[in-house]
């Protein structure tokens, strides 16, 4: 049995007479389209360069655009000079100037041999298959496609749009079922020359040329009419990103290729050396072979698909930015947020930075600046301390740090003197565990040199600010890990409160003995809510305090931690 190619180029043409050179030198007939919107000087080139070889021909040629009936023309055209000149050619194979072989001939012929009435083509029905992506399914059949999806995007979609509201519909030829499959194919002659020479080719052709994307449905659906047996599998490669896109092929998946145990891929690189010299070998080591079986590597073009689709947690990139109901996990990895300790206590950044670990930033959205870790200016990734530069994109400042400094987790501090942007995003990143002491920036307010009518302003202000927080951390959605206390609640059992905190965000090994640091002179603050609230800010953040004299923790006290 001789099998035959018909080629369809377009482009990369010292890889494509490379291929052809390879078919012909195996007693392969090959059959070569060029689309004629290639210059006639690069064509003859081309073909001058394959003159030496006997068994290689080429057909008319067509202007070829994709989705069109043009592409049909061109295959007709190289099917049908390949089984008129060559009348011992028994299957026709059909690849593109950017397919590889990637087994011995001799393989194929054989495989052919075993299944000689057996025609290779996937054909399915869009009942039965949703076989499209992100394309028309059924209504290519009925619809009718006078503009170019490529050219003329609005024109087409406009026109389809028209012929959905006014009911029109193509009627489908009389015994015909459409079927959609991959473009590549491998079919017996008999097969091809019913679809090629059969009587009612012209009544065919005239309802396909108006169907879009024909290729993927013409030799599909005439092959389940003529045909006596198929197998609905290509024996080409080809897998698809999420937009229907081919993935290409590069030196790197040489491995990935070889255990596919297909005959031929497409689309490769067309300066992948390492797959062409491999590939093209016949010499090389022959390998235990299976029938082809492109499923066993179908994990890995889902997974990704999938990444490209999705990308990865906590990484974005200017194509893949999520939008406002993205769903999913916003950051790479799990930080803290502490809210109110440093308020409460004396040196707390440093004592968490000894306690639990990894890094501990001071306030990271300081209207000023963000306080990085050890007063740098410069982190990881090349995040820069700028105020400006972190407050153009909040959410994306803090997704950057998390990314750059994977496997130590981050830690920093925030209150409502800080800026609020980022409150939202951390109230639904899962990865966030944020603990709030509502209220305690009340502790240097009621110290601090201010008039007592700039002590009211800023308690207004810095109120609202941490309602509109904590409704947030408190709303149904929100999906951050949290636990907040007023100020009145945590300072009864300082201990007991912030060793729950710590048992869920320190690392899982024994911890030492360790002095809390000391919690801030609050003796006055008994005497300075009373006067706030008389004077009209009614403070609801802060919690109930006992008047009693031991309600308030005094100065330098110390408490410590198991």
């Amino acid at each position: 049995m001789t099998l035959g190619f018909a080629m369809l180029v377009h482009t990369d043409f010292d890889r494509a007479a490379e291929v052809a050179r390879y078919f012909a030198g195996n007693d392969c007939p090959v059959a070569i389209h060029v689309d004629a919107k290639v210059p006639q000087k690069v064509f003859r080139a081309f073909r001058d360069d394959l003159s030496d070889q006997t068994r290689v021909r080429f057909c008319r040629r067509v202007r070829v655009e994709w989705g069109t009936w043009s592409l049909v023309r061109a295959t007709q055209n190289a099917a049908s000079l390949l089984l008129e000149t060559f009348p011992e050619v028994r299957h026709v194979f059909l690849a593109s100037g950017s397919c590889l072989p990637l087994r011995p001939v001799a393989e194929l012929r054989a495989h052919l041999d075993a299944h000689p009435e057996t025609d290779f083509i996937e054909s399915v029905t869009t009942d039965h298959v949703p076989w499209t992506v992100e394309g028309l399914e059924a209504e290519r059949f009925t619809l009718r496609f006078p503009f170019s999806w490529r050219r003329q995007r609005a024109l087409f979609d406009g026109y389809v749009r028209l012929q959905r509201r006014l009911g029109l519909r193509r009627r489908t030829p009389e015994g015909v079922t459409p079927h959609l499959g991959s473009q590549w194919w491998c079919l017996t002659r008999r097969t091809l020359e019913s679809i090629l020479s059969g009587p009612d080719r012209a009544r065919m052709d005239a309802y396909f040329s108006k169907v879009w994307i024909p290729d993927e449905s013409y030799f599909q659906t005439l092959a389940r009419h003529h045909s006596t047996k198929i197998e609905s599998r290509s024996l080409t490669l080809a897998k698809f990103d999420v937009h229907g896109k081919p993935h290409i092929f590069y030196d790197d998946h040489a491995p990935l290729l070889a255990r596919s145990d297909c005959f031929v891929a497409r689309k490769i690189w067309p300066r992948a050396n390492r797959l062409y010299a491999t590939f093209l070998d016949d010499t090389r080591p022959a390998s235990r072979r299976a029938d082809p079986n492109p499923g066993k590597i179908d994990r890995v073009f889902s997974k990704a698909n999938a990444r490209r689709g999705e990308g990865r947690a906590g990484l974005y990139s200017q194509a893949r930015f999520p939008g406002p109901h993205y769903s999913g996990i916003p950051t790479c990895a799990r930080y803290n947020v502490f809210c109110g300790f440093d308020d409460l206590f004396d040196g707390f950044r440093p004592w968490l930075a000894r306690r639990i670990g990894g890094r501990v930033h001071g306030h990271l959205y300081a209207p000023d600046r963000a306080e990085f870790a050890d007063d740098a200016t410069v982190m990881n990734g090349c995040l820069s301390d700028s105020a400006s530069l972190r407050d153009h994109r909040p959410a994306q400042f803090l997704t950057n740090l998390l990314w750059s400094t994977r496997g130590e987790r981050q830690s920093f501090l925030f209150g409502p003197r800080d800026r609020q942007d980022l409150t939202a995003f951390l109230a639904r990143d899962p990865n966030a565990t944020i603990a709030v002491i509502s209220g305690a920036w009340a502790v240097p307010l009621h110290r601090s040199d201010l008039s007592f009518e700039a002590m009211m302003a800023e308690a207004a202000r810095l109120q609202r600010a941490e309602l509109d927080f904590l409704r947030l951390l408190r709303a149904p959605g929100t999906i951050a890990r949290t636990h907040l206390w007023t100020l009145a609640d945590f300072v009864v059992q300082p201990e007991a409160n912030l060793d729950g905190v710590l048992d869920e965000v320190a690392p899982p090994e024994p911890r030492r003995m360790q002095a809390l640091p000391p919690m801030r002179d609050m003796s006055a603050l008994l005497e300075f809510l009373p006067r706030l609230r008389d004077a009209g800010i009614k403070l609801q953040v802060t919690g109930d305090f006992d008047a009693s004299p031991g309600a308030v923790p005094r100065a330098r006290e110390v408490r410590h931690v198991g």
